[in-house]
């Protein structure tokens, strides 16, 4: 497991590759995907971390999501100033402070 610094791009740096995903799943405990980040300009960090955190954890739980809030870094303490403006990170507020668990669907390039 990685040791997050305060800067975002250090923390992706030590991240494996995504170079074969080409998008993630979140799926809830029915089987509903909830949300999915593509492997694309501007999403390929929060892909990253995502991807990490299957790889780390299994599963987006609320130590897993703490984990990628750390990852995230300054994005973190931004997302918390201005709600929306990063979904990715939001959606690991909502998973700490709901406890829910969400499987995490590595969907690879074809």
């Amino acid at each position: 497991m990685i040791q997050p610094t305060q800067v975002f791009k250090d923390n992706l740096a030590q991240l494996p590759s995504i170079d074969a995903v080409q998008r993630i799943d979140l799926v809830d405990d029915k089987g509903t995907v909830v949300a999915t980040i593509e492997n694309q300009p501007g999403k390929q960090g929060s892909l990253a971390v995502y991807h990490y955190l299957r790889q780390a954890f299994g599963q987006l739980d609320g130590q897993a999501a703490e984990h990628g809030l750390a990852i995230f870094a300054e994005h973190t303490a931004d997302a918390r100033n201005r709600p929306g403006a990063h979904p990715n990170v939001d959606r690991l507020f909502e998973v700490v402070s709901s406890g829910q668990t969400l499987r995490i669907e590595v969907i690879g390039k074809a």
